[in-house]
């Protein structure tokens, strides 16, 4: 292994030090995922930005009626920090926050926390290898380095509904869920029928008067083996050795077959794939057994092509007799109701918007928060013209200094937080060879980069979502290019495996000379400026 820096540059006459050493963006389970990994690495010159007033990411920020996970709880937890007393199998909201809540106090990083800031724009300081990064208020924070951990969902969906701004009554959206609204006895509608549709539309029939709702396509929905967890069953994860682990690897691999292995090698699986759709479609007549009804909640699409979700009750609800079914598209809201294509309207008091979310590597996400890398990359513009391509979901050649925790071909999919650890570790190796190097920059080399590429993209080509099964979906797990960068198309097995071998020498290592006498000093400054 090279002991020696690639480059050295000179740095400017009056070298500018970095406020941070790191400069972590977003808090939720992937910026304190990263962020507990630095901190035992010995790394404690971070800062977690959070634009929200507190953290917890999608679970800070969703919590509409019956909000839970749609994975098992022994899943849906770090490894390094298993949490025995999950009191059911799929917890709900306020259990995950309260894990998260566990996880930032445990580890100290509430001193590292800066809530209620956002994140503008980031450009890259090739004279003085830092990023700069500019907030909502205008304020300017350093950073050597920058993860960003913006989660998959970043901002609501822009919707273009004719007359939408138009409507006088209560407009709620899932995401800011307003709890002091009491929607007993209203008319309501519900616009789509995704994940988060399948949670909440059981809970606002039990309590409206009418409920309409507005679905485009319908979902895959299978039987949910949620029961709570009796104390002994607690007890016995806790302190038996080595069964919460053999549990949660069992686990993750059921999860892995259902959400990854399906989607990738369905064509490859046809008998598991066709079984997993027959028992579905089956678990549908057990619970609608209106023939018109059923239709229209069937998929067009294959099973595979789209998220499936779970629930033992959103199939029924659409037989109660105050629940209505509507597929008949939307020709715009008026100040008092939804008007569809064939000119019925009706009249409700409540609009509920559960219409999805702009993914991360969305162009129209970069546009609004610009970032400028080296030679005035603009982040924006590449993921709008090029295929979407990032060393092991992680870094690109024209960043800098920079690791996304969700990157393209990064989610392994078993579990958000075997991604979150592998993140982590492969960053916290980089950092800690350019310490030890005494590099101030480190960039991925292209070579390495299109060498991932060769090896993913042709595991992501021939999949079920490539297929005519999926024609119809339009599921987000394809990117505006037609490529399934969404998904790493690969076991969490290979992709950790890959986070603890991966070459170090696959990065180039530039130095700035930064005269040492200084540099200390202009740290401290910087930091009591921006204090």
């Amino acid at each position: 292994m090279d002991n020696v820096v690639t480059e050295v540059f000179s740095a400017a006459t009056d070298p500018v030090a970095p406020q941070h050493e790191v400069v972590i963006i977003g808090g939720g389970f992937g910026g304190l995922g990263v962020a507990i990994s630095l901190k035992q690495a010995g790394i404690d010159d971070f800062v977690i930005i959070e634009r929200s007033d507190d953290i917890g990411g999608t679970w800070y920020n969703n919590q509409y009626p019956d909000v839970a996970v749609d994975v098992p709880g022994i899943v849906y937890q770090f490894s390094f920090e298993k949490n025995p007393y999950w009191s059911r199998t799929f917890p709900k909201g306020g259990e995950v926050k309260a894990y998260i809540d566990h996880c930032a106090d445990k580890y100290g990083l509430r001193p590292h926390l800066r809530l209620g800031t956002e994140i503008m724009a980031r450009g890259w300081d090739e004279d003085n290898h830092l990023w700069r990064l500019t907030t909502a208020t205008g304020t300017e924070i350093t950073a050597r380095y920058v993860v960003t951990a913006l989660g998959a969902f970043v901002e609501p969906k822009k919707l273009d509904i004719k007359g939408l701004d138009s409507f006088a009554g209560k407009v709620i959206r899932t995401q800011k869920w307003d709890h002091a609204y009491d929607l007993t006895g209203k008319r309501v509608a519900v616009i789509g029928t995704g994940a988060t549709s399948v949670q909440m539309i059981p809970q606002v029939a039990l309590a409206a008067g009418h409920l309409d709702v507005y679905q485009r396509r319908p979902i895959w929905v299978f039987a949910k083996p949620d029961f709570r967890i009796p104390r002994a069953a607690q007890l016995a994860l806790k302190y038996v050795p080595g069964l919460q682990s053999g549990i949660r690897a069992v686990a993750a691999g059921a999860v892995e077959v259902g959400l990854v292995a399906i989607t990738v090698y369905g064509n490859r699986l046809e008998p598991v794939t066709k079984t997993v759709a027959w028992a579905t479609t089956r678990f549908l007549h057990m619970q609608v057994k209106d023939p018109q009804l059923r239709a229209k909640l069937t998929p067009e699409y294959g099973f595979g092509c789209k998220r499936p979700s779970v629930s033992n009750i959103y199939y029924k609800t659409f037989t109660r007799d105050n629940v209505e079914l509507i597929t008949d598209g939307i020709a715009e809201v008026t100040p008092t109701g939804i008007v569809d294509v064939h000119g019925l309207h009706r009249e409700i008091d409540v609009l509920v918007l559960a219409t999805g979310f702009e993914m991360s590597q969305s162009p129209t996400v970069f546009r609004e928060r610009p970032v400028t890398g080296r030679d005035g990359f603009d982040l924006a513009e590449f993921y709008q013209n090029e295929r979407a391509k990032a060393y092991e979901g992680i870094s690109m050649p024209e960043l800098p200094n920079t690791f996304m925790v969700f990157g393209p071909y990064a989610w392994s999919g078993s579990s958000w937080h075997v991604m979150v650890e592998n993140v982590a570790r492969h960053t916290v190796r980089v950092i800690t060879e350019a310490k030890r190097r005494g590099a101030t920059a480190v960039s991925v080399k292209p070579e390495a980069n299109d060498r991932f590429y060769d090896f993913i993209r042709p595991r992501s080509a021939n999949t079920v979502i490539h297929g005519r099964a999926c024609a119809n979906a339009n599921t987000y797990y394809l990117d505006h290019h037609g490529d399934m960068s969404f998904l790493r198309p690969t076991t969490a097995y290979q992709a950790t495996k890959a986070s603890k071998t991966f070459a170090l020498d696959d990065y180039s290592y530039q130095q700035l000379a930064l005269p040492a006498a200084t540099s200390n000093g202009r740290r401290r400054a910087a930091r009591k400026a921006q204090r």
